[in-house]
């Protein structure tokens, strides 16, 4: 038991800002906790769907409560997957060959390319949480983060790392039995929120999505970086929400 709460815990203080415990011991098997991504991605669309609901009982328009759902996102992540995006956004469209795009990927400065893919998948995102019905805007602001989360392991699943330092090397080779658990742990949630039919619009929309970060990733630098990660979650959550908002 002890094992599986620092897993959690783990999870928790790579995909989040929030506070843990002061006596957490030490992550040292990131990799290990991958299972826990799609309940750390549940617990996320769970605070932000609570801010949707509060928005909508003092009265605010659907749209202002969409941003402050979607922006809550962001501060409990600390913008980590919005970063990501940004930089393989940036390397994918600026590097001429696999060097240049990695360098690209790692500084810490934001190009054109990065500005657009941001700019264009929040606006994606706003727009989702906008066109669910209000009431299933929360299950599909908790299923959603849940199958965001859930791509990142498919990711790590299917990709090599790109390069031998960085946070994607942190997570890399994760054992099947990690895999297998979050994976069924991202289908009974999705399951407990949204009908069997939705719910497959969900997994087949992230399947298309990370597919094609994959496709890209490979292709251009060989495998994955924590850039890649970021990018495929944010992809895979649009691609959900999108879904989701032609299904319900």
């Amino acid at each position: 038991m002890r094992t599986l709460v620092d897993d959690i815990l783990a999870a928790l203080g790579l995909l989040t800002r929030l506070p843990l415990p002061k006596n957490s011991p030490p992550v040292t098997n990131f990799s290990r906790s991958v299972w826990a991504y799609p309940l750390v991605g549940a617990a996320i669309g769970a605070l932000s769907a609570l801010v949707w609901l509060a928005a909508q009982g003092v009265g605010l328009a659907p749209g202002l409560s969409a941003g402050l759902a979607l922006g809550a996102q962001v501060l409990l992540t600390g913008a980590l997957h919005e970063d990501g995006l940004a930089d393989f956004a940036d390397g994918i469209g600026g590097g001429r060959d696999r060097a240049r795009k990695l360098e690209i990927m790692r500084d810490s400065r934001i190009g054109a390319y990065g500005v657009l893919a941001i700019l264009l998948i929040t606006g994606l995102r706003w727009g989702g949480i906008v066109e669910l019905a209000p009431s299933v805007t929360v299950a599909g602001l908790v299923c959603a983060a849940t199958l965001g989360r859930l791509t990142i392991v498919g990711l790590l699943a299917f990709l090599a790392p790109a390069r031998d330092d960085g946070l994607g090397a942190l997570v890399a080779n994760p054992s099947h039995l990690s895999i297998a658990v979050a994976f069924v742990l991202a289908v009974l949630i999705v399951a407990l929120f949204l009908p069997p039919v939705v719910a497959a619009s969900g997994f087949l929309a992230i399947l298309l999505a990370g597919g094609i970060v994959a496709l890209l990733a490979k292709k251009h630098i060989g495998g994955f970086t924590g850039d890649v990660l970021g990018a495929g979650e944010q992809l895979a959550q649009t691609a959900a929400l999108l879904a989701f908002t032609m299904m319900l």
